[in-house]
């Protein structure tokens, strides 16, 4: 039999005794005993019964109650073969000859506790849980056996469940998972655990629990009362071992013999610490970078492991030694964690071959009270290796300068290039094209002279920016280029003209000394010294009558008329040469023209007419009247061509509407007809015009300039219409008509219906056309068509007649 079974058995077997003992010892036969401090509340059936009905209603003092019994108990979990005795209950009224009956009533009753009527015997009648239901409440009644009139009223009472150990401790938030700093202090605590049990913690130590480790000494320990695991063990090393799994138990009954246990696992992570430096993997690295190695490129990786995790494993990487000159510079990778060596200046193999650095690894991050972080360093070797570099110029960008108007040919500045190697190749220079379209300038290939190949003018352009490439004999895939500024200096080759086209007028009634205009200068060169302009009248007119000048302040002058006798039917326009001499070297001159005109002007010297014919005009007659009249010719210009319009459309024939014209009206029919006979199939009324006058139709497809009359006797009424005699009219007026183009329109009289082999007819051929037409063929298409062709046949015979 299993250890469980036997301790549960020996404990039922205790409490059953210790529940007979209590019952054993509880009066239940009197009345007396019975009363307890309840016992004059309610009058008891048994004391009513013994007086008998009349003495029974002339008591008026409460009887004692007979009810004996105390708290009831049950044991959990018990099955046996029959139904447990709960207990017995009893009343006075019960003597003997007396028929009572017990009646039970509340929770469980009748399903879980049964009682006996005639002797008040209560039953377990199912097993019981004291984790689902720890007591239940009932009500007990006394009642006639043969009335079921009740006799007492009823009773509360309490049947409580006792608990026994059956249910172990469990961890509901188990498994745990904890962590703790590696290195940590015995003592430290990691995590705490809780355990529940179900079973009741007053009664006994069925829920009385202690906590023990099965697995994960010596490393940890756990209080067994608080459940909390501390470190038991110093000098846990997370590199060494990172996580560990520790058992806990937890048992009840106070962790003695016979109680229920239940286990968890907990497992403990060491999170890193920064107790290890970082290590170079050698303590010498060597790199070969050749000299032209761009800069900002990598040169070479250096990396130093650590064993930490993390931030505690990140370093920075510094160069201590080996770079005075700052050719090198070290950047951490964050990704790799290595230290990229990277080129900052350009290398040279001439001047130095080799570089030592002693490069340092520094933690990011140190622990508190640790020394500070912990380093590491190594050296780093550099052999430049010498390649085939391109030729360097004297200077990145060269500014020269070279005069205006310059001879071809002539020496502007040189460039000069070397070849760095140890070889020292010869330089060959030549002119980037794509810089100099013009081709304005050469170059000498050997000593790299520019000259100028074409004229240069300042005032064209004053700038010039050309691209020099300097290429190695040997290797021509070596090039280098430099940027050539050329400044075009200026020389006086300009001379001063009238700053723009003066037209100066003068007034007839003006005063001597007036000024008629202010004129200045313009000159395309730009001296240094500014510009000074000198203004004289040519040596013709140095003794001019009407005009002379006078220098202002500004460098311009003034033209002033010296009498007042100008008159415009005298000399409408005068020319004055005027000569502008700048101060260059050598002196540059112009002669300029300035146009006078004389004009009338007001009182207030307000030009009002500049014009000669002004002075044939009737007098008062002024600019405005003359526009005045001209806008009226112009509208009755407009007047007589719209009146002359509407007489020429009112002279045109009357347009017949589109829907009278048969003519131009396609009448289609979906039947194809009867024939001759059928005279249903179509309206006949389509091919006549009865509102026409007189039978005539005018032409819509022509302008006639003749106006067309109809000869007599063609007159067709609306009614009793002879087709064949309005064809023949028809046809007949087409073929005459003097206002009819050279063409003819397409006249469609029929539609002999959908499919018809004949389609539409017209006049297209008729009998105006030179040449003879058979309309035999159209017989063959049907009666109509028959009748169609002898129209045109005798059409045929009248023009001939």
């Amino acid at each position: 039999m299993p250890r469980r079974t036997v301790d549960v058995w020996t404990s039922l077997l205790m409490l059953w005794i210790t529940f007979l003992s209590c019952a054993s010892a509880t009066p239940i036969a009197t009345a007396t005993a019975a009363a307890g401090p309840q016992s004059d509340s309610t009058p008891t059936a048994g004391s009513a019964a013994a007086s008998g009905p009349g003495e029974g209603q002339r008591l008026l003092s409460r009887a004692k109650r007979g009810w004996v019994w105390n708290q009831m108990f049950v044991l959990e979990e018990f099955s046996g073969p029959d139904p447990i005795l709960v207990g017995r209950l009893h009343t006075d009224l019960d003597v003997g000859g007396k028929k009572i009956k017990y009646v039970l009533a509340g929770e469980g009753a009748g399903t879980i506790f049964a009682i006996n009527e005639m002797t008040g015997d209560i039953h377990a009648m199912k097993r019981l849980d004291r984790e689902e239901k720890a007591e239940y409440t009932l009500t007990a009644q006394v009642i006639n056996a043969e009335t079921d009139e009740p006799l007492e009223p009823p009773s509360e009472f309490i049947i409580k469940v006792q608990d026994i150990n059956d249910n172990p401790p469990q961890f509901i938030q188990g498994p745990y998972r904890a962590s703790v700093p590696e290195m940590s202090a015995v003592g430290t605590p990691v995590t705490r655990v809780t355990a529940t049990d179900a079973d009741d913690p007053v009664y006994g130590n069925s829920a009385k629990l202690v906590y023990s480790i099965l697995e994960g000494q010596p490393y940890f320990s756990i209080d067994p009362n608080s459940a909390t695991i501390k470190v038991a063990l110093n000098g846990m090393d997370r590199e060494m071992r990172e996580e560990y799994l520790v058992v806990i138990q937890a048992k009840d009954m106070g962790g003695h013999m016979g109680g229920l246990s239940g286990t968890t696992t907990v497992t403990v992570t060491l999170t890193d610490i920064n107790d290890n430096p970082p290590k170079f993997s050698k303590s010498l690295y060597e790199f070969v970078l050749p000299e032209d190695l761009p800069l900002e490129r990598m040169g070479g990786k250096v990396k130093a492991n650590d064993r930490d995790i993390g931030e505690n494993s990140k370093s920075t990487y510094n160069i201590m030694e080996g770079n005075d000159q700052g050719v090198f510079e070290i950047v951490t990778d964050s990704q790799t964690q290595e230290g990229i060596l990277r080129l900052r200046k350009p290398l040279d193999y001439e001047s130095r071959k080799a570089f030592t650095l002693k490069v340092e690894a520094t933690n990011v991050r140190s622990e508190p009270n640790s020394g500070g972080p912990f380093k590491d360093t190594a050296t780093v070797k550099i052999v430049v290796d010498d390649s085939d570099e391109p030729p360097v110029f004297s200077k990145p960008v060269y500014l020269l300068e070279v005069n205006e108007n310059a001879p071809i040919n002539t020496v502007i500045g040189a460039v000069t290039a070397r070849d760095p190697d140890s070889s020292g190749s010869v330089v060959r220079y030549f002119i980037d094209r794509h810089t100099d379209l013009e081709r304005q300038f050469n170059i000498n290939v050997d000593d790299g002279k520019i000259t100028l190949a074409k004229a240069l003018d300042r005032e064209t352009d004053m700038w010039h920016n050309i691209t020099v490439t300097a290429t190695e004999v040997r290797n021509h895939s070596q090039i280098s280029r430099a940027f050539v500024t050329i400044r075009v200096m200026d020389i006086n080759d300009n001379a001063p003209e009238f700053a723009t086209e003066y037209e100066a007028f003068l007034c007839e009634n003006g005063k001597p000394g007036q000024v008629i205009q202010v004129v200045s200068a313009v000159d395309r060169d730009d001296p240094i010294q500014g510009h000074f302009f000198n203004y004289r009248l040519v040596p013709e007119m140095l003794n001019n009558p009407n005009f002379t000048i006078k220098n202002n302040p500004d460098n311009s002058i003034s033209v002033l008329a010296k009498h007042d006798a100008f008159r415009r039917q005298k000399q409408e326009m005068y020319f004055l040469p005027i000569i502008v001499t700048d101060n260059g070297n050598p002196p540059m001159s112009s002669t300029n023209t300035l146009t006078i005109r004389v004009c009338g002007c007001s009182k207030d010297g307000i030009v009002q007419s500049c014009n000669v014919e002004a002075y044939v005009l009737p007098i008062g007659l002024s600019m405005g009247a003359l526009i005045a009249i001209l806008a009226c010719i112009i509208l009755l210009l407009v007047i007589v061509v719209l009146f002359v319009t509407l007489r020429r459309h009112k002279n045109e024939p009357l347009i017949i509407k589109d829907d009278e014209d048969v003519r131009e009206n396609i009448i289609r029919y979906d039947d194809e007809g009867g024939g001759e006979e059928d005279t249903e199939a179509f309206d006949i009324a389509t091919l006549q015009n009865p509102d026409g006058i007189n039978g005539y139709l005018p032409r819509k497809d022509i302008k006639p300039d003749l106006q067309f009359m109809p000869r007599a006797g063609q007159h067709s009424g609306p009614n009793g219409v002879d087709v064949d005699e309005f064809i023949n009219v028809r046809l007949h007026e087409a073929d005459n008509d003097p206002t009819a183009p050279p063409y003819d329109s397409i006249q469609i009289y029929g539609y002999e219906g959908r499919g018809s082999a004949a389609g539409s007819l017209s006049s297209l051929e008729t009998a105006s056309s030179d040449s003879d037409q058979n309309y035999d063929y159209l017989r063959e298409w049907g009666p109509r068509f028959r009748r169609l062709g002898e129209l045109y046949s005798v059409g045929e015979s009248d023009r001939e007649t």
